[in-house]
C-alpha cells in the first residue's frame, strides 16, 4: 500500500507476508522432514511419498483450522470494539459512517484458505522432487537439496518483499530447515535402530 508521499508502508505487508512465508516454509520443512524421517528407516519410495502426502493434507488442514480460529477470535474482538465505539458515538451525537469500519475487519475464511494454500505450495515441492527417483540414497539427497534450495528462495523473497537484510533472512530460514530435517532423520534412525 502506498502512502500519500508515494512511499510503500512495509508494515502493512507484514501480516500477509508473514502468513504466506510461514505457511509455505512450514509446509516445505514439515513434509521434507517427515519424508527424511521415513526415509531414515524405510528405503521404499512408496512409504516416503505416502507419508509426505499425509503430511501435506494434515498440515494444510491444521494450518487452515488454526488460522480460522485465530482470525475469528480477532474478528470477534474487533467487532465488539466497533459496537462499543458506535455506542460512544451515539451518546456523543457524533455522525457515523456505517460499513466503512466493518470493511476493515479480518476475514477468517480468507485467512484459512490462504494459509492452507501457502502450506500446500511448500509441501508439494519435496513430494514432486522425490516422486520419480528410485534409488533410496539419491532420493534422500534430492529431497534435502531441493528443500534447501527452496528454503533459500523463500528467505530471499521474504527479505526482498519486507526490505530486510537478505543474507541474514536466507541463512536463518535455511539453517532452521536443515536443523528440522537433521533432527527428524537422526531421531527416527535412532528409534529404528533400537527396533521400536
Amino acid at each position: 500500500m502506498a502512502s500519500e508521499s508515494g512511499s510503500v508502508d512495509y508494515t502493512q505487508r507484514a501480516q500477509w507476508l508473514r502468513a504466506a512465508i510461514l505457511g509455505a516454509n512450514d509446509g516445505l520443512v514439515s513434509v521434507a522432514s517427515l519424508m527424511m524421517g521415513v526415509g531414515a528407516v524405510k528405503p521404499d519410495a512408496k512409504a516416503m511419498l505416502i507419508a509426505g502426502f499425509a503430511g501435506l493434507v494434515a498440515g494444510a488442514c491444521s494450518m487452515a483450522i488454526g488460522e480460522f480460529v485465530s482470525v475469528y477470535t480477532q474478528y470477534d474482538i474487533e467487532k465488539a470494539q466497533l459496537k462499543r465505539n458506535g455506542k460512544e458515538k451515539n451518546n456523543n451525537m457524533e455522525p457515523k459512517q456505517p460499513g466503512e469500519e466493518e470493511e476493515k475487519l479480518p476475514n477468517p475464511l480468507q485467512a484459512a484458505l490462504a494459509s492452507a494454500i501457502a502450506f500446500s505450495v511448500g509441501a508439494v515441492i519435496p513430494l514432486v522432487a522425490a516422486v520419480f527417483i528410485r534409488d533410496h540414497k539419491v532420493r534422500l539427497g534430492v529431497v534435502a537439496a531441493v528443500a534447501s534450495l527452496t528454503l533459500l528462495v523463500f528467505g530471499i523473497v521474504g527479505a526482498i518483499l519486507g526490505r530486510t537484510p537478505v543474507g541474514k533472512s536466507a541463512a536463518r530460514v535455511v539453517v532452521g530447515g536443515w536443523m528440522a530435517m537433521a533432527i527428524t532423520f537422526g531421531l527416527t534412525k535412532l528409534l529404528g535402530s533400537k527396533g521400536l
